[in-house]
């Protein structure tokens, strides 16, 4: 393809997809800093104010919640051991399958705030908004289209100006204002195209992955409801946490996924020392039946492959937490660049198709002159 058309291409997509990036970039470059507005905006909720030297055992939490909470069982279990932050337990209305969001402190087993729903509070409403458009699976296909065609101005800006380093910081001041926003457009895009091809691909993915999950769902699948808890009684889920810990050297918990689905059984997953930052806190983990409670499988990513490894990866790359705070704001910053993107290229394209209204004019009287 020619420079010319890449060119063309290049901003057709970009006026197409404007909206759907403007908002996927703006929500994203928020939402990177969820814990510390959930803890600003909830500090009651979120920040824990009591607590002892360890955490209760699960079974304890789990019978606290059952307690504190009847008519909702349990779903997932985002598990916080750092003395400061609350867990977050995902629960199910009973005779439904509609999700509620509830915090727990995990040291004294009180439940810090009624059931939500899960796009309740602000930052849950702003990840919806990011990653659905509010508008469930057919948001999902929207960030999927979003993400490609983000992944190909990413790409294409960079191979039309691959030459940018020779002028790259460069801004003519002097000039029209034209071409003051077309060295800043290139200039922007340059510096901030490799961490949005980044996310591009790393949403682009999960988007695929829920698509694709959502398209193979049967009939009966969709209209599951949950009447009752689908584990056994006499599971011990301490004892399965101690299990997982003898399999997996190291392990440490930060996500529990009950049975909440046909043919799931539950799921330990956790954190494993690895010296590679790039390595997510739900890396590694285990599955146990959930009527007999027997081991099934574990997966370590210490000894995964290559391919493995690099989607692990990707919760730390979308959200830019692999060097602390110094990073996220990096991505955060750079992530919202299409806002300006945007700004300078709507004004360029509006230009030039000015310019070329204004000389298919000027040819048309000079043909009648």
């Amino acid at each position: 393809m020619s420079k010319k058309k890449l060119f063309k291409l290049h901003s057709w997509l970009a006026l197409v997809a404007m909206i759907p990036i403007l908002v996927i970039s703006l929500t994203g470059s928020i939402i990177v800093f969820k814990p510390e507005i959930d803890a600003w905006l909830m500090p009651d909720s979120v920040s824990l104010t009591q607590v002892a030297s360890k955490r209760q055992s699960l079974n304890s939490l789990i019978d606290n919640i059952h307690t504190q909470l009847p008519g909702y069982e349990l779903g997932t279990w985002e598990v916080f051991d750092d003395k400061k932050t609350a867990d977050a337990v995902y629960v199910i209305k009973q005779g439904t399958f509609d999700w509620f969001k509830v915090y727990l402190n995990p040291y004294t087993g009180m439940v810090l705030s009624q059931p939500e729903a899960l796009d309740h509070y602000l930052t849950d409403w702003l990840v919806e908004l990011h990653y659905t458009f509010l508008l469930k699976d057919a948001g999902v296909f929207v960030g999927l289209l979003s993400a490609i065609i983000l992944l190909f101005l990413g790409i294409s800006g960079i191979v039309i100006y691959r030459q940018f380093w020779k002028r790259f910081f460069t801004l003519r001041w002097d000039k029209q204002m034209r071409v003051f926003f077309s060295d800043f457009h290139k200039m922007v895009g340059i510096t901030a195209s490799p961490v949005l091809i980044i996310l591009a691909v790393t949403g682009g993915y999960w988007n695929l992955a829920e698509f694709v999950h959502e398209v193979t769902h049967t009939a009966e699948e969709k209209s599951f409801v949950l009447q009752d808890k689908r584990y056994s009684d006499g599971i011990s889920f301490d004892d399965l946490y101690i299990n997982t810990m003898d399999k997996i050297d190291g392990f440490k918990l930060t996500y529990l996924v009950f049975p909440y689905e046909p043919e799931m059984n539950i799921s330990f997953r956790g954190w494993v020392p690895t010296g590679n930052p790039l390595m997510s806190d739900y890396s590694s983990g285990a599955n146990y039946d959930r009527i007999s409670g027997e081991f099934m499988m574990k997966w370590d990513i210490r000894t995964s492959g290559v391919g493995a490894k690099i989607l692990d990866s990707f919760i730390h790359l979308h959200f830019g937490s692999f060097a602390g705070l110094t990073s996220r704001v990096i991505w955060s910053i750079l992530g919202a660049m299409p806002l300006l993107l945007s700004f300078t290229g709507f004004y360029l394209w509006y230009t030039r198709r000015a310019k070329r209204n204004i000389s298919k004019r000027n040819r048309q009287a000079l043909s009648y002159t």
